[in-house]
């Protein structure tokens, strides 16, 4: 298994492009989050050029987060793409229990097959048939909750499945690992969990044979970067600029990323 380290040292020296479709909430901070961790990013959303563009980039992120009948239509033109090329995609189902909308906008992405699906607590458990106690985009139920939907749903689609919050679980299906780190402060800073998507994007376009392992390096960088941003933030505004830092100077806290990690 490729060390979370050794991932995210390659994806800091091959700056990957990557196609983030992401909610316009998160479209400059996950913008920034790649960039400052390594990776380029590129917005690109329309139907007129999402398909074209997924063919060149080296992985595509799908957040549902605001939903129109035309960024539907892009992300489905994106995924057409990164499909005929052979690249991974990323699916983020942001509220998929709220709406019938969302709910049919979700299952329409799933048959769609995504690479990874990464999500908090509430969303994979509906995801995965269970009852979800989430309230819009924010988790209602704990991560320990979900770790059985998450490996049903990762079985079901052939899929990495991760599980966002205050420790991380990521499986295959077979494989299991948990991410602990970060800080209580990131959930008060908006769409840090759409760039984490976006992060994760990153890492499996540098190693598309090896989801699982990209998934976790994702998630352990994401923790550490966290850590040392807190240790010296005041509250959430101060953490978001210190977070940036941190992402940026990840190199000398490559070695820490591996200590995130544990077996579940």
């Amino acid at each position: 298994m490729s060390t979370p380290s050794h991932l995210l040292a390659r994806m800091r020296a091959r700056s990957p492009l990557v196609q983030c479709i992401t909610n316009f909430v998160a479209t400059n901070i996950a913008a920034n989050v790649l960039l400052a961790a390594g990776a380029s990013p590129a917005m690109v959303h329309a139907e007129e050029e999402a398909e074209e563009f997924a063919r060149i980039a080296a992985a595509l992120t799908i957040n549902i987060g605001t939903l129109s009948g035309p960024a539907v239509t892009g992300m489905k033109a994106a995924i057409a793409g990164a499909g005929a090329a052979g690249k991974p995609w990323v699916l983020d189902p942001v509220a998929c229990f709220a709406t019938g909308f969302r709910r049919q906008t979700t299952a329409d992405l799933l048959a769609l097959r995504p690479t990874i699906i990464r999500g908090n607590a509430s969303e994979i458990l509906a995801l995965g048939g269970g009852q979800s106690a989430g309230q819009g985009a924010d988790a209602g139920d704990p991560v320990e909750k979900a770790e059985g939907a998450a490996r049903l749903l990762a079985r079901s689609q052939g899929a990495v499945v991760a599980v966002t919050g205050p420790v991380d679980f990521v499986t295959d299906g077979a494989r299991a690992m948990r991410v602990a780190g970060g800080s209580p402060l990131m959930p008060k800073v908006t769409a840090l969990g759409c760039s984490l998507t976006c992060l994760v994007g990153a890492l499996v376009a540098v190693a598309p044979d090896q989801p699982f392992e990209a998934t976790v390096a994702a998630l352990a960088g994401f923790a550490v970067a966290g850590e040392a941003a807190a240790r010296e933030a005041q509250g959430p505004g101060s953490f978001a600029c210190r977070f940036l830092d941190a992402l940026h100077g990840l190199d000398a806290l490559l070695t820490h990323a591996d200590e995130r990690i544990s077996p579940a």
